[in-house]
């Protein structure tokens, strides 16, 4: 597969990026964390930055300090200030410890993390003057997903409450695949993807892999293979969906929304990249792809 003509490479790690900015998505896959560069639609360098596997990532934002890049791994937690060049720590507070992880999200200015078990843990990193915490938050059977407060498990969607004593309450749905916690609730499911309205609401009928949101109405969802994309508005239904025209004839596995942009990046290891002008795409050449998280560089 050839790359897109109008995809940009440069050798160097920085990318030009002028008043588009730079953002940086982290795709978590079976041989490691691999950067991509973004400045707007285009795509320049990409790097390794971790060899070990990564089951799922996510950013935590911090005011006045850089956000942290936390990895989900066999080994535990793994976190690491976003820059330049990335220096990895594992948090092996208990109860999390250094045990198999399967998902990471950020709620509340935390992280969340699934174990294999099925517990779900709370990890608040602590600052200069204190050290990392971590809290059980609940346990639920298969998890395979976190964003926000929403858990998806085998048997549904659970959601965080409280900080402090936080606890676990399922939601409802069955064999969620996928969660947004990012503005309006989402769910992907093997029936479909669904928005919490009065309840569950159907917004895609169908086999349902992946959700995501950027919190101001838009969303994307992988739904029998397609990407279907969500456009700004409090309308949920069908009607509001498109199928997304790919610049590749592959699978959307792990999805993600950065400033301005939305990424897809497919069962191949091609990252696709829309900044309002249509798709743009560059070969990662990586297999096994279990997530990507996007952070704002400059």
């Amino acid at each position: 597969m050839a790359p897109a003509e109008d995809d940009i490479s440069i050798e160097e790690k920085r990318v030009y990026a002028g008043t588009a900015g730079r953002t940086d998505a982290y795709v978590a896959t079976e041989s490691g964390v691999v950067r991509v560069a973004l400045s707007a639609d285009k795509i320049g360098a990409f790097d390794m930055v971790a060899r070990d596997e990564a089951r799922d990532a996510a950013v935590l934002p911090r005011r006045d300090a850089p956000d942290i890049l936390g990895v989900a791994t066999a080994e535990g937690l793994r976190v690491a200030p976003v820059g330049d060049e990335l220096a990895f720590e594992t948090v092996a507070v208990e109860p999390v410890g250094s045990d198999p992880l399967v998902a990471v999200g950020v709620d509340r200015g935390a992280f969340l993390v699934a174990l294999e078990t099925g517990e779900i843990d709370r990890v608040e990193l602590g600052d200069g003057d204190s050290e990392p915490t971590g809290a059980s938050v609940g346990t639920v059977p298969e998890p395979r997903a976190i964003d926000g407060p929403l858990v998806a498990a085998g048997d549904g969607i659970y959601q965080v409450t409280g900080t402090g004593r936080a606890e676990l309450d399922a939601v409802g749905l069955d064999d969620a695949r996928d969660v947004a916690g990012t503005g309006m609730p989402l769910a992907a499911t093997g029936a479909g993807v669904y928005w919490l309205g009065n309840g569950w609401m159907t917004a895609l009928s169908g086999d349902a892999d992946a959700v995501a949101a950027d919190g101001d109405g838009h969303a994307m969802a992988v739904v029998d293979g397609d990407l279907f994309v969500h456009g700004d508005g409090d309308d949920w239904g069908e009607a509001t969906w498109t199928v997304a025209d790919l610049p590749v004839a592959e699978t959307p596995v792990a999805l993600g929304y950065g400033p301005g942009i939305s990424v897809a990046v497919t069962d191949a290891g091609t990252l696709c990249v829309d900044a309002g002008d249509g798709w743009r795409h560059q070969v990662v050449g990586v297999r096994g792809v279990a997530g990507v998280a996007l952070a704002t560089v400059e």
